[in-house]
């Protein structure tokens, strides 16, 4: 089963790229996703990369948390699940009419 990995405190120079050869090191990853700002493109210093295994992921946690990437000191942890969001409607719907 795949565990999802939160990286933060990224430089804006940071890539997808450079994440996934970082991570490479402890498993195989399955996926790199930057967070990047929907207006300007530009990265907002966080990632998340989806690691193969339980395992892999741990050994990236103890591996890259706090360690120099492009000047900065990265914080690696398990992500946390996406809080379930609201339809931005309001007690009525359409159906309701």
């Amino acid at each position: 089963m795949t565990t999802n990995l939160y990286v933060g405190n990224l430089s804006y120079q940071t890539t997808g790229e450079t994440l996934g050869t970082l991570f490479a090191e402890y498993g195989q990853v399955e996926s790199v996703n930057l967070i990047a700002d929907r207006y300007t493109g530009r990265s907002r210093g966080f990632a998340f990369v989806e690691m193969s295994t339980e395992q892999a992921a741990e050994q990236a946690i103890s591996g890259l948390n706090g360690k120099q990437v492009d000047d900065r000191e990265i914080k690696v942890d398990k992500a946390k699940p996406r809080p379930k969001r609201d339809s931005g409607r309001s007690g009525s719907s359409l159906s309701d009419w």
